[in-house]
């Protein structure tokens, strides 16, 4: 189990809370657009990467990897960020969170599971109640940067209506219409403009247009030593 210690923006004001997360799960090719999705299979493909079996395919992940810090550490220079939605069901309630599902590129070309669990999953500390977005949900936009020579550039942009509606999504995974308190499930991503690559900074934003709100969070990747 991992506490995130986070803050609930509502309409309604601000509040600190606390998050006992015992339960990680990544749903991988959750586009609802076919076209965008396979566009993004074709990238993982050109980097040696095999076509799921299923979509979307649910992947569990230790939840420790879940972490807000400013830095996070990863091996070798093969590893990069996407930008997620991710839902965590506390206390009977479903709130949304920003994260990115770090991952390793070289080893996700023979194992996705295990490249899931290499890298941590950073997350934004700000969460707005579900049940705040839910009727506009497809309005969402999700956007990433990184710095490439000094340059900040688009990485990641588009709506989330061509993701599969969290509510289906947890339907598929759990078989009801409810997530179980204490899980946070990360919700599918957006095709890289220009390309996955692998960067040292990664910034990740939502915006809320109907709402005119936004969160965003930002980490730096300290390389460690790939020493074989």
């Amino acid at each position: 189990m991992v506490a995130l210690n986070m803050t609930v923006d509502s309409q309604t004001g601000e509040r600190a809370v606390r998050f006992n997360i015992d339960a990680l799960v990544i749903a991988g090719w959750a586009g609802r657009n076919r076209e965008a999705m396979e566009h993004h299979i074709a990238e993982l493909e050109a980097l040696g990467i095999a076509r799921p079996k299923a979509t979307p395919t649910f992947y569990r992940v230790s939840p420790s990897r879940l972490n807000s810090d400013p830095v996070v550490q990863a091996t070798g220079e093969n590893s990069s960020g996407e930008a997620e939605l991710v839902l965590i069901a506390a206390d009977g309630d479903l709130f949304v969170a920003l994260g990115s599902d770090h991952t390793d590129r070289k080893v996700e070309a023979y194992g996705v599971t295990v490249s899931k669990q290499m890298c941590d999953k950073p997350v934004a500390d700000r969460v707005w109640p579900f049940s705040e977005v839910a009727d506009h949900w497809d309005s969402l936009i999700l956007r990433s940067y990184v710095i490439e020579d000094g340059e900040r550039v688009l990485y990641q942009e588009g709506s989330v209506d061509g993701l599969l509606d969290p509510r289906d999504l947890i339907k598929r995974y759990t078989g009801t219409d409810t997530l179980a308190d204490g899980t946070a499930m990360f919700c599918g991503t957006l095709p890289a403009i220009g390309g996955v690559r692998s960067f040292t900074t990664f910034e990740a934003e939502v915006e809320d247009p109907k709402l005119s709100r936004t969160i965003s969070f930002r980490y730096d990747i300290a390389i460690l030593e790939d020493v074989g």
